[in-house]
């Protein structure tokens, strides 16, 4: 992802309905893995969700492999460590649980950064994961944020079961408002992680977060989301 990008990420990040639901979604989900223990955010960025897992008792270091997203991380007040995915300077074993939010598909080699989560994890560890769904949703704004692919459900198990993890759970994310994002997509000429008005910013957010409710993670979404393990 550009320096530009990452900038304007982080200072959309704290309000946006898109970061704002995934951050519940990720709390919810730290909720229920028991203990905390120490942690990784593989592709912080900004920090948004290393900050959930700090809130929520782990000791979470945020990963960058870009310079601006560490230095945004860092200034964050953030533990941060500048490195590649596909080459994780930790040692086999040491890390309870290992978050890739939206870094898989920028990574053409991708099973080499799941095969190191799988390295990284102690035994039992949990590793949750989300990358942008469907090639049919492809568009301007993939190319303009650095993807190399968006994945549909049997890519994504098969690059994270291949790397030795078993999957917990598979679902789609932000099923709801699929329809509109197919539509921007179809018009965008560039990125769309812009800034909007508080009351449709309220209104997105309170459609995606009905989904919580809904018996829909099995419908076609704009994400997929993945929580997996290292086994025993």
């Amino acid at each position: 992802m550009e320096a530009t990008e990452i900038r304007k990420l982080a200072a959309l990040e704290d309000r946006h309905w898109w970061y704002a639901e995934r951050r519940a979604l990720l709390a919810r989900a730290l909720r229920g893995l028991g203990t905390p223990g120490a942690a990784l955010d593989i592709g912080a960025a900004g920090g948004g969700n290393t900050r959930v897992l700090r809130a929520h008792g782990w000791r979470p270091v945020a990963l960058e492999y870009s310079t601006e997203g560490a230095e945004v991380a860092r200034e964050r007040g953030l533990s941060v460590m500048r490195a590649d995915a596909r080459q994780l300077p930790i040692g086999s074993g040491a890390l309870d649980l290992v978050t890739a939010f939206d870094v898989l598909e920028h990574i053409d080699e991708d099973h080499e950064a799941t095969a190191e989560i799988f390295r990284v994890l102690r035994p039992g560890g949990t590793v949750l994961i989300a990358v942008p769904a469907d090639m049919k949703l492809w568009s301007a704004h993939d190319v303009a944020v650095g993807h190399v692919r968006r994945y549909d459900r049997a890519g994504l198990r098969a690059v994270v079961e291949k790397a030795g993890l078993v999957i917990d759970e598979l679902w789609s994310w932000n099923v709801l408002l699929r329809p509109i994002a197919a539509w921007r997509r179809r018009n965008s000429t560039g990125s769309d992680l812009d800034d909007i008005a508080t009351p449709v910013n309220l209104g997105l957010r309170a459609v995606v977060a009905t989904e919580r409710y809904l018996p829909v993670k099995s419908l076609p979404g704009v994400s997929l989301m993945l929580r997996a393990h290292r086994p025993e």
